[in-house]
Formats: C-alpha cells, structure tokens, sequence
C-alpha cells in the first residue's frame, strides 16, 4: 500500500514538474511590444492597433507598453527608448517622419518594426501598413447611394492624404454604382481629432442639401443626429461606439487583429519580413469588413442588400477589386 501511495505521489510530483516547466516555457514565448502612437488612444485609428495588441496580451502573447501623444518632434527619441528597453517589435505610425524611423530601425536590426507608413518597406526589420477598408467603403456608398432622397451626400474627412482620399473614393464609386444622378461635397477639417469642427463640417454640408454624410472623423455623427439624417461610420463601429444608434446605419471597420498576430508569430520564429502589411488590412485576410444594420436592417431596401451581400462574395473571392485612387477628392456640385 504503502509503495502505491509513494507512486502515486512522484506521479503528482512529476506532473506538477512538466506544468511547471510548460508554464516557463510558455512565459518564456512572450515578447514584449511597444506601440506609440500621436494620438490619444481614444482616437479610433490608434485605437485599432491598441485593442489588436491588448488582445495578443490578453491572449498571453506578449508583454505590451506602449506611449501616447507622442508629437513627431518627440517620436524618434521615443522610437529609440523603446528599442533601448529590449522591446522584440515595435507598432506605430511614420506619417510625416518616415525617413527618420527608418534611420532608427537601421540603428537596431535586432528590433523588427511595423509602422504605419504610405511608402515602402526597408531594410530586413521596417515592415509597413497603412488603412485599406476602401472595400467596405464601397459596399457601404451603395447602400448610401440607395437611401439617398436628394441625391446629395456630404463626407467630413480629417485630411486629404491617400489613407482618406482612397476611402472617399470607393465610398462614391459604391454609390454610383446604383444611382449616377448622386452628388458629393466633401470637406477636411485638418485634424485627426476634432469632433467640434468636423460637427460644424457637417452642419455646414446639411446646410447646402446633403440628407447622407460619411462620418469619417468623429463628430459628424453628432450633426446627423441633431439634423435628424443618416449617416455611414468610419474604421470603428460608429453605431455602438459613437452614439450612433438610429443614426449610423453601418461602417466600414478596421481589423489589425490579423496583422498584428502575424508580425508577432513571425517575430517569435525569428522570421520577421520587411514587407507591405497592405493585403492584411483588406476584406480577405478579415483586415476590413463591413458592421452590421443594427436597427436599419429593416429599413435598407432588401435589393441593394442582396446586392452588397453578393458583391462582398465577389471580393472576398477576387472575382471584384475596388480601385484604390489615392488622390484629392473633390465636391461635385
């Protein structure tokens, strides 16, 4: 008996010993992230790749820090704090600083980036991506394009830079599509986050006739309440998360949950790329999709549903590609 019960302990013992070791093991596969950002983390492009690196965190796959409100003037200094610390991957943005991120990643080739940025990779460690959800823009300008009673749309954007101007664009090729007679005026406020001015963007675009606006900065969906008109979201879910019910009848969402796990897997197995992250933040890989109607399920006619559900197939298959136009936007009328 007394061997049985001896046994049985070392088997316990034993066990406990290999758990022990596989929890090391799996503490051990962490990698610590940095991600800064220029923005609060409450401006929903930030906050797109926080929520994505909060999640791996969550999911026990990295250690995250990160810094926000961080001025350009200031972001190299920080970019090199963090490779400093022993970071493994660094996430943010190099709009307007790209050649000097780039200098800071040559400086630590051991240190992988992936940094928002309009232009190429570089080197082996400097990955890039940038804002693709041109696709559900245009199934979302489609249904706009149908709900439309004046044939006028308004679209309130921060500033004219490709990551913007592309989504414009698919917003009005999508609503075209079904209605020719469709007009657009389109302002930018020059700002990422100033939900004051973009209201008055849109107050203003209500005042020249406009019964639709695409909010694609914050703010706008407060006009379209106030002015008793619809409006289409823009990265986040704009219905939920920006008071939007009864008033936003979809958006078109940013996803860098696919992105950001694939940088991490890669820099994990020490097999990190330089390359352009652009296909992971569009509608195949799950980097783009479009909300649901919450409310206005009912309200959208049931044909032009049919017709979006049919075209997502059509991309999602490669069968239907969105131009991507990166230039100016302008008002038609």
């Amino acid at each position: 008996m007394f061997r049985k019960i001896f046994a049985a302990v070392c088997s316990l013992l034993t066990a406990a010993i290999i758990v022990g070791a596989m929890g090391g093991q799996a503490l051990a596969e962490k990698i610590k992230v940095a991600g800064i950002y220029t923005q609060p983390i409450q401006q929903k492009w930030d906050a797109r790749l926080h929520l994505a690196l909060v999640a791996a965190e969550e999911a026990g796959e990295i250690e995250y820090v990160f810094s926000e409100k961080v001025a350009n003037t200031d972001y190299v200094r920080v970019l090199r704090e963090y490779a400093d610390s022993g970071v493994a991957l660094i996430v943010g943005e190099a709009f307007g600083i790209s050649r000097e991120a780039r200098a800071v990643a040559d400086d630590y080739p051991e240190v992988s980036f992936l940094m928002g940025d309009p232009f190429k990779p570089h080197g082996e460690n400097f990955a890039v991506f940038d804002n693709y959800i041109h696709e559900p823009c245009y199934l979302m300008g489609m249904i706009a394009g149908t709900m439309t009673k004046t044939n006028n749309i308004g679209m309130v954007g921060g500033y004219p830079i490709g990551e913007v101007n592309r989504l414009f664009h698919a917003f009005m090729a999508g609503a075209r599509s079904v209605n020719p007679d469709v007009q657009f005026k389109v302002n930018f406020i020059g700002s990422w986050y100033d939900p004051p001015k973009a209201k008055e963007a849109a107050f203003a675009q209500i005042e020249a006739g406009v019964d639709v606006l695409y909010a694609e900065r914050a703010g706008v969906v407060d006009a379209a309440r106030e002015k008793n008109i619809i409006a289409f979201g823009n990265v986040n879910d704009m219905n939920k998360e920006e008071n939007g019910t009864d008033v936003v009848v979809t958006s078109a969402l940013w996803h860098m949950e696919a992105a950001i796990n694939n940088a991490i897997a890669e820099v994990k197995a020490g097999e990190f790329k330089a390359v352009d992250y652009k296909e992971w933040t569009m509608m195949a890989k799950g980097g783009a999709s479009l909300a649901p109607y919450y409310e206005f399920e009912d309200r959208i006619p049931a044909d032009i549903k049919a017709k979006v559900e049919a075209l997502k197939g059509d991309i999602l298959a490669g069968k239907f590609v969105v131009e991507i136009n990166d230039e100016e936007p302008k008002s038609t009328y």
